[in-house]
């Protein structure tokens, strides 16, 4: 019924092709930004993530994408599996390889399966099906413990539920646009005291003469794009001891191929440029990504990565901000924990088994995190 194939690089299914099942809003799940990682050498032999992208056909005719890797790590992911692999490790079994349906180092909800849009509900759910049973048996061939699809779309993640894939729930925090008419508007949806202590930390940093200029990504010089880039590889080297994920080359390029897209955030100190951040729009969406700063100022951080953000989200009527993975200490600055969803299988039955009861306790204490993490939001209770 369904005939799959495989290709190991995406300029092999072509960008009219991608799009037509993936359309273009999802900057994300653009032709250009994955095509990007490839060329780039972000992904590929050297990086332990090896397109091995998935086609699905019915009589000839392309119904289904998906992004899919062959995996040697667990790095760049963000649905955390270290300790499935570590188990595997202490009973020496091998974990890797394994497939990992995903946009690399990407951790941001989006369609991880591009439908035709002449497939009703059933048969989507049919072709999931099938699609579990061929990762599968692909899987056994290449000696793999389990695949592993991250971050998709609610309705993609029950389709993987009813075909008996164990599924995983996560949370992160996004900040939502009530119709706000500016930041003060916004301001005033809160209690009294986190709206006097969101002023303060903003006031912190007026005194220092900072200028904070958006930039459309088409219009980035090389100039503007090298800072960027020295600010992203020095906070990644603070923070976690290498240079990033990404390289100068991905970024020029998705700035070329996509720049309408992207939007860079430059900050200056007395002319001179001192910290950036690269971020992302779809037609109702905000994304904020990557930043980095040269200088150690208390507050800049949240200035730069949520505050702006926010103004630029109402100013520009985008209905949510999604300014990255983790941090809680975002909800206090009226970011709202939403659910985050992922679907996985694992061919031994025993780890099977225990990954399930693990993953079916993490809900219930996910959602038990998310509805304390509710009842500390900044907002006046009128606020739905």
């Amino acid at each position: 019924m369904f005939a799959f194939s495989r290709v190991d690089e995406i300029a092999q299914i072509g960008q009219a092709a991608w799009h037509s099942l993936f359309g273009d809003d999802d900057p994300f799940m653009r032709y250009e930004f994955l095509h990007g990682l490839e060329t780039s050498g972000c992904v590929g032999a050297q990086s332990g993530w090896l397109p091995s992208h998935l086609m699905v056909k019915q009589d000839n005719s392309l119904i289904a994408l998906l992004p899919l890797y062959i995996k040697y790590h667990s790095y760049g992911e963000y649905v955390f599996d270290w300790a499935w692999a570590e188990a595997y490790e202490r009973h020496q079994l091998n974990y890797y390889p394994k497939l990992v349906s995903a946009v690399p180092f990407t951790p941001i909800t989006g369609s991880r399966i591009g439908f035709t849009e002449q497939l009703d509900t059933e048969q989507r759910q049919a072709l999931v099906l099938a699609l579990n049973h061929y990762l599968s048996d692909w899987l056994k061939e290449l000696g793999g413990s389990g695949w592993h699809q991250l971050f998709h779309r609610k309705r993609e993640h029950d389709y993987f539920a009813k075909a008996g894939s164990l599924t995983r729930l996560g949370t992160q925090f996004h900040w939502h646009n009530r119709s706000y008419r500016d930041f003060e508007d916004f301001l005033a949806q809160m209690s009294s005291r986190k709206r006097k202590n969101i002023r303060k930390e903003r006031e912190q940093l007026k005194a220092l003469a900072l200028r904070f200029d958006f930039i459309d990504g088409d219009k980035v010089t090389s100039e503007q794009l090298a800072h960027f880039y020295l600010c992203y590889r020095a906070t990644y080297a603070k923070r976690s001891g290498h240079g990033g994920y990404l390289n100068l080359d991905f970024f020029s390029q998705i700035l070329a191929s996509m720049g309408k897209a992207v939007r860079l955030l430059m900050v200056e100190q007395e002319g001179k440029p001192v910290a950036a951040a690269l971020y992302f729009v779809s037609k109702e969406r905000l994304y904020g990504r990557y930043w980095g700063s040269l200088v150690e100022i208390p507050g800049l951080h949240f200035e730069t990565c949520y505050y702006q953000g926010i103004e630029y989200a109402i100013s520009h009527g985008f209905k949510v901000f999604d300014a990255g993975a983790q941090g809680e200490h975002k909800v206090l600055r009226g970011f709202e924990p939403v659910e985050t969803y992922s679907a996985h299988e694992i061919l031994h039955p025993q780890f099977r088994d225990a990954i399930a009861a693990f993953t079916l306790e993490e809900k219930r204490n996910i959602r038990q995190y998310m509805a304390q993490l509710r009842q500390v939001l900044p907002y006046k209770k009128t606020v739905d």
